[in-house]
């Protein structure tokens, strides 16, 4: 819990019984003992944790033993799509083609579940992430959308246990891969939750980004936010913050992303899951020149079981939405960058961490033998990391425009990516 391991899924608060919380949500939001659990409830949380362990290889032959297709970085699978939702409506309320909102609201109106765990925006204090369980399609489009600050969907767990009625439960992967822990233990208090859907994962930030993006617009009380949105308007969207006084300040995303090298969670370079394997569907944004010149938001979504593909071709029959069937070598083109950065990054990084004797999580599994480039590369990115997390760096970025800022983080992801190509993508099969 006080180590980088922690990825504040929620469960050790969720099963807890009233003896852990979380605090400080708006510094490091961490969970802290105010109680020692007993045993056999401490076991039960330690075994619920999946930031200290969680063996993909273990968990993938329990859950999908009959899936035919599989790949080291896109996980088991039974159908990869291009999709989005018919409904403009429901599209456009969505981070890229509203598949994950267009999917709960047909089960919900199908009778398929009674409600849904997903995560929308607090509404006592606006600026902070908070799960709950809808049970309307108002309440799961209100929502829909990213949340790029960190979230605890499983602190929630009592009200899951005391559900009347079929769940599905949208999550961010070792949020997931916690619940499929205790599905897997037999634990009664997972028992309501009948699907399972979940975005692409690239990283989580502590809420400080957006006190320094509001510092950069010389606003300092963050608690006068009314709404936060991190994927705001035509997609890809933009970052926005509307305050009490009327005011709002807004910036496209891309350029937003120079936040995520001085507020990540650390938690966030230790997760080996981009694309969310132990779910019945994932999904993410189609990145691809294709797409992403269209605009109103694309989506590649991966079907992992007979269930999720179930789901996804009756809504194409009902004319619900646009499925396109991909290859495997098209999803890893489109999302070479990010599976090189929790595929190969990651492992990279772990070594690095048992190097000079750190906590490192335990996957089952590690991938090896990368070129020598792709080390020092690390060497590169890690230190950055380092360096801009630092309070002097966040001080210093604060006092530039953020469109200044966020213009040349832009450039030079490009510049980066461009001269990085054949490093990242060598052997990336």
């Amino acid at each position: 819990m006080k180590s980088d391991l922690c990825n504040r899924c929620g469960s050790c608060v969720g099963l807890s019984e009233g003896k852990i919380i979380f605090t400080d949500r708006e510094g490091e939001f961490r969970p802290k003992v105010i109680q020692e659990p007993e045993e056999p409830l401490s076991a039960k949380m330690l075994n619920a944790c999946a930031g200290k362990n969680f063996d993909f290889k273990e968990y993938r032959a329990h859950f999908y033993k009959e899936t035919p297709s599989f790949h080291s970085y896109i996980g088991p699978y039974n159908g990869i799509f291009i999709a989005h939702s018919i409904d403009e409506k429901i599209r456009q309320a969505g981070a890229s083609g509203g598949m994950i909102s267009a999917i709960l609201i047909w089960l919900l109106n199908s009778g398929r579940i009674d409600g849904a765990v997903v995560t929308g925006m607090s509404k006592t204090k606006p600026w902070l992430a908070e799960s709950f369980i809808a049970t309307t399609p108002e309440q799961i489009l209100e929502a829909a959308q990213s949340k790029y600050i960190i979230t605890s969907v499983n602190e929630i767990l009592p009200d899951i246990a005391e559900f009347k009625g079929r769940l599905a439960y949208v999550g961010l992967p070792g949020q997931i891969q916690s619940i499929r822990k205790l599905q897997k233990a037999g634990d009664p208090v997972v028992d309501a939750i009948k699907y399972i859907f979940g975005p692409f994962y690239g990283n989580t930030l502590h809420f400080s980004s957006v006190r320094s993006f509001l510092r950069s617009y010389k606003i300092r009380d963050f608690k006068n936010i009314s709404k936060l949105y991190f994927r705001y308007g035509e997609w890809p969207g933009n970052m926005r913050v509307e305050m009490t006084d009327g005011r709002a300040v807004e910036l496209p995303k891309f350029h937003a992303n120079y936040l995520i090298p001085f507020h990540i969670l650390k938690n966030s370079l230790l997760c080996t899951d981009l694309s969310n394997e132990f779910t019945d569907i994932s999904g993410g944004d189609a990145w691809a020149p294709v797409y992403e010149e269209r605009g109103k938001g694309f989506s590649m979504v991966i079907s992992r079981n007979d269930t999720g593909k179930a789901i996804l071709l009756q809504m194409e029959k009902e004319g619900l939405i646009n499925l396109t069937p991909i290859s495997e070598d098209e999803a890893i083109t489109m999302h070479s960058h990010g599976y090189d950065l929790k595929k190969r990054g990651t492992f990279i990084r772990i070594r690095f961490r048992k190097w000079v004797g750190k906590s490192v999580p335990d996957y089952g599994y590690t991938l090896k033998n990368f070129p020598v480039s792709r080390y020092m590369m690390e060497l590169v990115i890690d230190a950055l990391f380092i360096i801009l997390g630092t309070r002097p760096a966040r001080w210093m970025v604060e006092q530039l425009s953020p469109s200044f800022i966020g213009g040349v983080f832009e450039r030079s992801r490009k510049l980066w990516k461009k001269s990085t190509h054949q490093i990242k993508r060598q052997d990336l099969k």
